[in-house]
């Protein structure tokens, strides 16, 4: 794993995160890998999260001066002492926040023991069938208020903050003037507190399809298909050298003086 960077900016409370709630936008990233995580701390990236596990365990000690949020895996967690258990483990590994994508009974487990976590509401993938399968929430009033409702029980659970995910932007603009929590657009409009994209949407490491909410900063994925053809043309090369002895050659060779040679010869003979 690579070494902590130095990284010019101070990490973020959630006490401090909250307090900038109306005052500035926030900036957050779902990374899968340490160098994604490194790279966007040293972009300046307010919050950085993952999916939290044993080989992400040690991610927020390579970037400790930036907010970092592990989500515990939706279906691993039969029950709130599950999730707590996870949830401690996560935070003793160097977590700020916890993302917890069951009810509001378990999240006001988790918060009574202190945990600050962040809750979902709208399009919540693994929940999708209720919705209709896997399409914007909120579009007309009856979504929308059930979608303001379940904000509102998890506020009271007491989760410090929630991502909405494709839910209508005026609802969700709406509903974010109304909470003390903050709120976490993801695909919501550009009204709520934080503003939320996976790395391999803004990185354009996806070949399918490319969610409407999404913006793609780079073209990873045409990089990789050309690494990919330039891998198969050496070993092609690599191949035909050897077919043709024409690698290794004498600049690759290890010498031996002519006398050593004479005595080696000598000694076997």
């Amino acid at each position: 794993m690579s070494k902590p960077v130095s990284i010019p900016m101070c990490k973020l409370s959630v006490k401090e995160l909250l307090e900038l709630k109306g005052v500035r936008q926030i900036s957050f990233v779902q990374v899968a890998r340490a160098e994604e995580a490194i790279a966007a701390a040293q972009a300046g990236i307010d919050m950085i999260g993952t999916a939290f596990g044993e080989d992400t365990y040690g991610y927020p000690a390579l970037i400790p001066q930036t907010h970092f949020q592990f989500g515990l895996t939706w279906g691993r967690h039969a029950n709130a002492d599950e999730a707590l258990r996870d949830a401690m483990k996560a935070m003793e590994a160097g977590a700020q926040s916890i993302y917890c994508g069951m009810s509001p009974q378990v999240v006001e487990v988790l918060a009574r023991e202190g945990v600050p976590v962040i809750a979902h509401v709208g399009l919540v993938p693994p929940k999708a069938t209720w919705v209709g399968g896997m399409r914007a929430v909120g579009r007309n009033a009856q979504q929308a208020s059930q979608v303001f409702h379940d904000c509102k029980a998890f506020e009271s659970a007491g989760a410090f903050a929630v991502e909405m995910e494709v839910v209508a932007a005026k609802v969700a603009a709406e509903i974010t003037q109304r909470l003390s929590m903050l709120t976490i657009s993801l695909g919501s409009g550009s009204k709520c507190d934080v503003t939320y994209l996976f790395s391999a949407d803004l990185l354009g490491e996806n070949t399918g399809h490319i969610p409407r909410h999404a913006k793609t900063y780079r073209n990873f994925a045409a990089q990789r298909d050309f690494m990919q053809q330039e891998r198969i043309e050496a070993y092609m090369e690599f191949n035909a050298d050897v077919t043709t002895k024409s690698y290794p050659n004498i600049t690759h060779d290890v010498a031996i003086k002519e006398s050593e040679f004479s005595q080696f010869i000598n000694n076997i003979s």
